[in-house]
């Protein structure tokens, strides 16, 4: 088996005497869909944080392609290969949708031309070809959303972080968005998805997930596996997990 492309190594991050994550671990490989769920407060956000590199740890260490990316600046972290969303898309309004994603694609790109060209293949990817040349605030809640992941997936990355890219669509919408995930596994990108409710979703695309639960790790396996988990069930949703996915 290949080494782990993301490694979480007992990760604590505290604020003040608030232990947002307490010795979390996780790994991720390649090509992996991995949904992390819990509920308001659990930790989800926080891990993102630190794996992009907006927050640093308190302790513990977190390995990128076997370096340690503990005190990297987020350019950097996206730069090697790591992207994410936002739960609250934030375009450049005043920006065409093609540009938007361009911005990303200057990562990679030499010159303006070059990164536009790629943008406009991520475009086609996500389903907003068609939207290019409007402004970017002309776009839906669903649309930011799909412009969100076109910007990373502009960086070309190897591992994607989508912070709740669910939250707030409906169920044709999320349908749609689940579709979009699993392309993304047979284009060899990892991904993390931080999900709280959607769980026919989360049973349906992921290869593993964990569970937090106050900063804590309380399960980590197949789907199968945490729906037969009582703790999970019980604790996330007072029913069974498979009562929880059908709804």
């Amino acid at each position: 088996m290949s080494a782990p492309l993301l490694v979480v190594d007992n990760v604590t991050r505290t604020f003040g005497g608030v232990r947002a994550l307490d010795g979390v671990s996780l790994e991720i490989r390649e090509g992996e869909i991995v949904s992390i769920i819990g509920p308001n407060g659990a930790g989800k956000t926080t891990l993102f944080n630190i794996v992009s590199g907006v927050l640093r740890p308190t302790s513990g260490d977190v390995r990128f392609m076997d370096r340690s990316i503990v005190g990297w600046s987020p350019q950097r972290i996206a730069a090697a290969g790591i992207a994410r969303t936002y739960q609250i898309a934030r375009p450049f309004v005043r920006l065409s949708v093609l540009d938007n994603v361009a911005v990303g694609a200057l990562t990679h790109e030499r010159t303006l031309e070059r990164a536009r060209a790629a943008a406009r293949e991520v475009l086609e990817m996500t389903g907003l070809a068609p939207y290019a040349d409007r402004p970017a605030s002309d776009l839906t809640i669903t649309q930011r959303k799909r412009l969100e992941a076109a910007r990373a997936l502009a960086l070309r990355p190897k591992l994607l972080l989508l912070d709740e890219v669910m939250a707030g669509l409906t169920p044709t919408e999320i349908d749609a968005m689940a579709v979009f995930i699993e392309q993304l596994r047979e284009r060899g990108i990892a991904a993390i998805g931080g999900v709280e409710h959607v769980m026919r979703v989360v049973m349906k695309i992921s290869h593993r997930i964990v569970v937090l639960d106050f900063g804590k790790t309380i399960a980590d396996g197949t789907p199968a596996e945490i729906a037969a988990d009582p703790r999970v069930g019980e604790a996330y949703f007072g029913t069974s997990l498979e009562e929880a996915s059908a709804s």
